[in-house]
């Protein structure tokens, strides 16, 4: 999202809570809202009672990226500092029902919204938004080539100070886009450069963002095939070859944390990376495709966005963690959403601290 639209919709968003009779005042120019500055405060207030927030603007609210926004406005701030308020294009009332109950305080262009604390309580939900707000909404996006090269450093931070070539192999894109991304990266503080060295900048904000954009920009893309199993619940048992299929989603998660949660985690539907399924666990497990109304004992099949070099010396059966993690976030599932923080709790926050 440009710095105009940013603002535009910063301003739509302030305006429908001033339709509401609340007094909104801005402790610091809007500029760039997504990088939890401490001064970028807004004050609402009505008959006196009033509530301090720390504005994070994200566009394009969806139950796919709903974990993956929860998770990053959830994260610890400044002590004593104020709450965190979603500000986004609109909020559907399921969404806006789903951030209640996980006490995400909001507020839309549309003029719903949800704010609690301080003597004031505002719940808005089911208004819609107007013809020009719907075209901001679906102005802005996520690039493929941008979300892959970033893939590809989160998993392997060392190739930040890789050759072009190499980082482009790796997230397999062609390395005539490399200098546009580096230098984007760089502009948005993902990568850092000292002297002539390139370094991963990497915190939990950027895992999330990440996982917020593959949600929204990738992961659709990704859905090659979906496939119905006669002997869903034998899946550990399937003969898999890790070099061309992998457990992701939930069944990833399932067998990550199987010494942490051996009874509580039962995948709903079965996440596959590889390019196809080989012909005989089809005949052997009972699988066949799946038509467009079927949701139970599903097994989808997602195409692989990475390069063969980025995992070729891992033997292991599940996709690179940071891609389990955005898997089980957008699935909005709470059950998942547990889930995904256990995994970053156990095995992703060394690697990305929160910050």
């Amino acid at each position: 999202m440009s710095e105009l639209e940013e603002i535009t919709l910063f301003e739509r968003v302030l305006e429908a809570l001033r339709g509401h009779g609340l007094a909104v005042h801005v402790h610091d120019e809007p500029g760039i809202l997504v990088d939890r500055r401490a001064g970028t405060w807004l004050g609402i207030s009505r008959d006196g009672n009033k509530l301090d927030y720390a504005a994070q603007l994200k566009r394009r609210l969806t139950p796919a990226t709903l974990g993956a926004v929860v998770a990053q406005l959830q994260q610890p701030v400044e002590v004593c500092g104020p709450g965190t308020l979603l500000l986004t294009d609109y909020v559907s009332p399921p969404l806006a029902d789903q951030l209640r109950e996980r006490e995400q305080q909001f507020a839309d262009s549309a003029g719903n919204a949800y704010l609690e604390g301080g003597g004031l309580f505002v719940f808005v939900s089911g208004r819609k938004l107007h013809p020009k707000q719907r075209a901001l909404r679906a102005s802005g996006g996520f690039t493929s080539t941008r979300l892959k090269v970033l893939f590809a450093l989160i998993c392997d931070p060392g190739l930040a100070d890789a050759p072009y070539r190499k980082i482009a192999a790796a997230a397999d894109v062609a390395l005539g886009a490399m200098p546009a991304v580096v230098a984007d990266l760089r502009q948005h503080g993902a990568l850092r450069v000292t002297g002539r060295q390139r370094s991963l900048a990497a915190s939990k904000r950027l895992l999330d963002e990440w996982a917020l954009g593959y949600a929204l920009g990738l992961r659709g893309k990704t859905l090659s095939e979906r496939y119905l199993a006669q002997r869903f619940d034998d899946w550990r048992e399937w003969q898999l070859n890790p070099a061309h299929t992998r457990w992701g989603g939930e069944a990833a998660a399932t067998l990550l944390l199987r010494e942490l949660t051996p009874h509580g985690l039962i995948p709903s539907v079965l996440t596959l990376y590889g390019d196809k399924l080989p012909a005989r666990l089809l005949s052997e497990q009972g699988i066949e495709a799946a038509g467009p109304a079927a949701y139970e004992r599903l097994v989808e099949l997602r195409k692989p966005f990475w390069g063969a070099s980025l995992t070729a010396a891992e033997e292991v059966a599940t996709v690179p963690l940071p891609l389990v993690y955005a898997d089980l976030l957008a699935t909005g599932n709470p059950h998942c959403l547990e889930a995904a923080e256990l995994i970053y709790r156990t095995r992703l926050v060394d690697r990305f601290p929160m910050c």
